[in-house]
């Protein structure tokens, strides 16, 4: 088990809303996931220039979680990018996040989020799991807390949280 703190962090799905005027899906940032963009767009932004290049944006949508191939940063650029000057403002930069986000498979979602805790693909999270989790995220939550959220949401009464029961709580919140 690496001891070491995660740099990954999961953030929950955006929900898809409808507007009353035209009934038509839009899809909306959850404030968190907006923050997570602004951040990762300032902290790329070295030079403080309000715009960001190819290997910057690269990077950037690498660490909100997508793997993007050069072909594909070097189309955003072109779409995006209308004076020609190989940058993006941020706007630009969060326009194509907000595209990214939209096109996310909650299930795809919710795979990757259990993938987090069950580290060692036993195919359930138990108390370690979570202990773990709540560290590399620097939460303090006591063994207490811990067991109680196991004892909550562990439906077959096993000691454990199975994916079944996972994707049971994310679906519960609401944010599928």
């Amino acid at each position: 088990m690496n001891s070491r703190k995660s740099e990954v962090s999961y953030t929950a799905p955006s929900k898809l809303s409808y507007t009353q005027n035209n009934r038509r899906a839009r899809f909306e940032l959850r404030s968190d996931q907006m923050k997570e963009i602004t951040a990762a767009f300032n902290l790329l932004d070295s030079s403080n220039s309000g715009k960001i290049d190819y290997h910057e944006l690269k990077v950037a949508m690498k660490a909100l979680g997508f793997d993007v191939k050069k072909q594909e940063v070097l189309d955003l650029i072109a779409k995006y990018d209308k004076t020609n000057t190989g940058y993006l403002d941020f706007e630009n930069f969060k326009e194509i996040m907000v595209k990214k986000f939209s096109e996310r498979d909650p299930m795809d979602e919710i795979n990757r989020a259990f993938a987090l805790f069950d580290e060692d693909n036993k195919g359930n999270i138990v108390f370690k799991d979570l202990k773990r989790v709540s560290m590399e995220l620097g939460h303090d939550l006591s063994d207490e807390d811990l067991r109680a959220m196991i004892e909550e949401f562990d439906n077959d009464r096993d000691g454990a949280i199975s994916k079944d029961d996972f994707i049971s709580i994310m679906r519960q919140t609401s944010l599928y």
